[in-house]
């Protein structure tokens, strides 16, 4: 592997790094920056929201930039503002001032995490490709996973406002990495255009839908900005459809989703996900708030979830390719809402052993039944040509349904008030157990396999 190549995949790996550890490193600090900010659970809520919000609603147009103006440019400034806006957040006086600077992130995150995956296809072919594409994944995930253990080990010995300083070193030396590749050519492409009205549209009706579930548990249904938010949201989310297939050049290819298996596939994705950003949060918060954990603890409770997908995923994309993705896309997810039934009656006083990790391991055995078969049959129904763009969606699709999940699961979570309740914790586990078998049944009625050829 050549200089350039070696030092254009340390640099993706490192500045996605920062995307990914800030999307789960926050949940095992919601509880200490709740006692030093305040807000309840609305503004936690809000703080993971925000960030989810912006990089969801704004990836797949950060893509459109890296095109346009070439991925290396787009992937540095994404990579400097999220170093910049990690800093505001670490000094942020309150909590609607952190919420806006989670905001910021996540407009940061979707310029460099589309850029870097396009660095890595720009720079290798063939094998290479294949084999770079795979570090940068295996990262992400070990970056995925690092987030709540080094968090939560940096909140015992410091504070919450730490876990956002570790991205200024590793976005400093990421920016110093791309300026030793910046003598590549990249010229503007003058025949794309960015649907900036696709996505303001998007993210304001996104985040008015979910402005609404979030105050709904204080405010209460009688208030008029509930009502007024769900819908106002709903109807910009319809002008954004509408809009989106009439113009040239969208941001969302709708055209897609007339391929039945990306459709069903999109559909079961945003139901699993939800699932997942669901048990993520709250179980987060449950553990901090109700089972007496320090945040490390949390982040070292969901550990088993991450090795046992990291053993089983490779052999079940494998089989699924063999047999057919229909079979692991029905019973995985089946498996994994049927693990976290147990969650719906666990007591504040739990023991690990007996309590949690039995349904944490049934959950990950599920999950990795469904994760790469979903993936490639997003890829293989797209077709080679659009391989791309449907990962962007799909990636998009996974962002938006934990963004909506944590919003109205919230609103069970808070059992009718503004903190979380053991009992609104169950009714939660409860609904993300159904939203992960009606996953399953998705896939089981929608799906197809493809012909063997």
């Amino acid at each position: 592997m050549g200089r350039v190549k070696r030092w254009t995949l340390v640099a993706s790996v490192l500045g996605s790094s920062m995307a990914f550890i800030d999307g789960s490193v926050v949940n095992v600090a919601l509880n200490a920056i709740e006692k030093d900010l305040g807000g309840g659970l609305a503004s936690q809520q809000w703080i993971v929201d925000a960030y989810l919000l912006t990089l969801g609603s704004l990836i797949l147009v950060g893509g459109s930039l890296g095109d346009i103006f070439g991925e290396l440019r787009v992937f540095t400034l994404g990579v400097a503002s999220f170093g910049l806006a990690s800093v505001l957040c670490a000094v942020a006086p309150d909590s609607t001032s952190l919420i806006v600077f989670r905001g910021i992130q996540g407009v940061a995150g979707a310029l460099l995490t589309p850029a870097s995956l396009a660095m890595i296809t720009s720079t290798f072919s063939g094998a290479e490709r294949g084999a770079a594409i795979g570090t940068w994944t295996a990262w992400s995930g070990i970056s995925f996973v690092i987030g709540p253990l080094l968090g939560g080990w940096l909140i015992g010995i410091s504070s919450w406002r730490v876990i956002f300083l570790i991205n200024v070193p590793i976005a400093i030396v990421t920016i110093l990495l791309t300026l030793r590749l910046g003598s590549r050519s990249q010229k503007r492409r003058e025949d794309l255009r960015v649907d900036f009205v696709g996505a303001v549209l998007g993210a304001a009706g996104l985040g008015l839908l979910v402005a609404g579930f979030i105050e709904q548990p204080h405010l209460g249904w009688g208030n008029p900005f509930v009502p007024g938010a769900l819908a106002c949201g709903l109807a910009l989310l319809g002008v954004f459809v509408a809009y989106e297939l009439r113009t040239p050049s969208p941001m969302l290819p709708l055209r897609l989703f007339r391929l039945r298996n990306f459709s069903v596939t999109n559909v079961e994705t945003f139901v699993v996900y939800g699932g997942l950003s669901g048990l993520s949060v709250f179980l987060s918060l449950f553990l901090l708030e109700f089972a007496g954990y320090s945040p490390f603890r949390a982040g070292l409770a969901t550990l088993p979830i991450t090795i046992v997908m990291f053993f089983l995923s490779r052999y079940t994309g494998r089989l699924s390719m063999q047999y057919g993705p229909r079979l692991f896309m029905a019973v995985g997810p089946i498996v994994a809402g049927a693990s976290l039934v147990a969650l719906a009656r666990m007591p504040a006083h739990l023991n690990y052993w007996t309590d949690l990790l039995p349904a944490l391991l049934g959950f990950s055995v599920g999950l990795s039944l469904t994760v790469a078969p979903l993936t490639t049959t997003v890829l293989s129904d797209a077709g080679p040509g659009d391989a791309g763009v449907a990962s962007g969606v799909n990636n998009a699709v996974a962002r938006v349904a934990g963004l909506i999940a944590v919003a109205v699961l919230g609103i069970a979570a808070a059992g009718g008030g503004d903190h979380l309740t053991a009992r609104g914790f169950h009714h939660a586990m409860l609904a993300v157990s159904v939203l992960l078998a009606a996953g399953g049944l998705i896939g089981a009625v929608g799906i197809r396999n493809p012909r063997p050829t």
